[in-house]
């Protein structure tokens, strides 16, 4: 199913963005569907270098797999920026990855992170701001 075919089933109106993840879009599309993966981030300047805006409360994302498949609609809960050192275990724990530790989160991340930044021409450092995004399943 297209993600326009998703969100006219779906009933909402208004606007949405369509997407999947980085990195093991299917894996992860899985555990935002299970409802075990309710938290994502991505590099802050990264949307400063594509001119894009950051999520906000009450954004409506529906959710692709690797074919580019519509999986689920999800809504933005809460969105902060802080620097990568500073990511809790809280948000490790609710992206839902691996054991769910703070440190597999960091270990995946900085490659996740490098990479993201690399393709801007950035480079990535402790220090470096991610945009940490909390979301709800509303519809599968």
């Amino acid at each position: 199913m297209t993600a326009e075919e998703l969100w006219r089933k779906s009933g909402f109106t208004g606007t949405y963005e369509a997407w999947s993840f980085g990195e093991a879009p299917d894996e992860l599309a899985e555990l935002v569907v299970q409802e075990i993966k309710t938290a994502t981030c991505s590099a802050y300047d990264l949307y400063q270098a594509e001119g894009e805006p950051i999520p906000k409360v009450g954004d409506y994302s529906i959710i692709l797999n690797s074919d580019g498949e519509a999986v689920c609609i999800i809504k933005t809960t809460m969105v902060y920026v802080t620097e990568f050192n500073k990511v809790s275990s809280e948000h490790a724990y609710k992206e839902g990855e691996g054991d769910r530790s703070l440190d597999y989160w960091r270990e995946v991340h900085i490659n996740f992170l490098t990479n993201e930044l690399a393709s801007v021409h950035q480079s990535f450092d402790e220090n470096t701001k991610v945009v940490c995004e909390e979301f709800e399943v509303v519809y599968k």
